[in-house]
């Protein structure tokens, strides 16, 4: 009986042991080849690779130990997909915890007001941990790839805002946000339209809301810009705005719009043709959408910079030309 005794004090000896040195190694902080410890985890990733993944990225830490703390929390299925970063400090409990908590480590990217659909791939391409899965797409391909019927052009159909991400994460998830969030605010702005609006869609009021974006370089403008060229569709006359034109040269444009250029028969030459262009011209924000389906009463027909980017509105030619002659020509 002796013996047995013995056996039964060893083994709780030995049991308090692993105990006590499990509860010393879970509270003890992680050492790490750096400052900082940075982890994507994909989706459907294994608690054993994520544990070694650990160890890979820097945690000096044995893999086996971390999964089987993974797996003995009883929590390993519940830790999330995303992008972590752990710093000095950090044991192995509060590793678990951050990942089945899904506290993860964001980054933004921000897509302004006004911005074309080239510059804001630009700006993706350029954005801090984000997989440029986009970077072989055709306009078409991308479109397709974010939710958008076929045929639908880019240009106008994403939301200007800034968009946190999880690091690792692919740029066609932003655009789908953006193009998702801007269907939204399209929608919600035309139910507000004016009930005598010669507006006939959704797609026209975003075109002309790029066109007000553009054309405004103070806030307060907005809406009166809209009514000048609302007054102008109604009557049939061209719109005659150099954004346009501007966007219809492309890459040719070298920042100096010349006569010829306003000459230059593209479907974007608002001189030439009446109407709207076929496409926006840029991101509109917000503010621009609801001024174009509500614009500001007024009877101007025409604006002009005055170069402290307010503009100046009058309702006949000849207040026009003066105001051209006072603000441009400084005559």
């Amino acid at each position: 009986m002796k013996w047995l005794r013995a056996l039964v004090i060893l083994m709780l000896l030995a049991a308090v042991g692993v105990g006590g040195f499990a509860f010393w190694w879970l509270n003890r902080p992680l050492a790490l080849n750096s400052d900082s410890v940075e982890l994507s985890i994909e989706l459907g990733t294994p608690p054993r690779e994520i544990a070694q993944a650990w160890v890979q990225a820097g945690v000096q830490a044995s893999p086996v130990l971390l999964y089987e703390w993974f797996r003995w929390s009883g929590q390993a299925r519940k830790i999330r997909a995303g992008s972590y970063e752990i710093g000095p400090g950090t044991t192995p409990v509060a590793l678990l915890n951050k990942m089945v908590r899904g506290d993860e480590t964001l980054a933004v990217v921000r897509l302004i007001e006004g911005w074309t659909f080239r510059q804001f791939r630009a700006e993706l391409a350029k954005a801090e941990a984000l997989k440029p899965t986009t970077a072989g797409m055709s306009e078409e391909q991308i479109m397709s790839a974010v939710g958008a019927a076929s045929g639908v052009p880019a240009e106008g159909r994403f939301q200007p805002d800034t968009y946190a991400y999880s690091k690792g994460s692919s740029d066609v998830a932003v655009l789908r946000r953006a193009y998702r969030a801007m269907q939204k605010r399209l929608d919600a702005a035309w139910q507000e339209r004016a009930p005598d609006t010669p507006l006939r869609s959704p797609d026209d009021a975003l075109v002309l809301a790029s066109i007000v974006e553009k054309e405004t370089g103070v806030g307060a403008d907005r809406g009166k810009v809209a009514g000048v060229f609302v007054n102008r569709l109604r009557i049939g006359m061209p719109l005659q705005t150099d954004p346009t034109v501007i966007y219809g040269l492309g890459a040719g444009f070298d920042g100096n719009l010349r006569k010829r250029d306003l000459l230059a028969d593209t479907p974007y030459n608002t001189y030439l043709r009446a109407g709207l262009p076929p496409t926006p011209i840029a991101m509109p924000g917000h503010a621009s959408l609801l001024a174009a389906v509500r614009p500001d009463p007024t009877k101007a027909l025409y604006f002009v910079a005055r170069g402290d980017g307010s503009s100046e509105f009058s309702e006949t030619l000849a207040d026009h030309n003066r105001a051209v002659n006072q603000y441009q020509r400084k005559k």
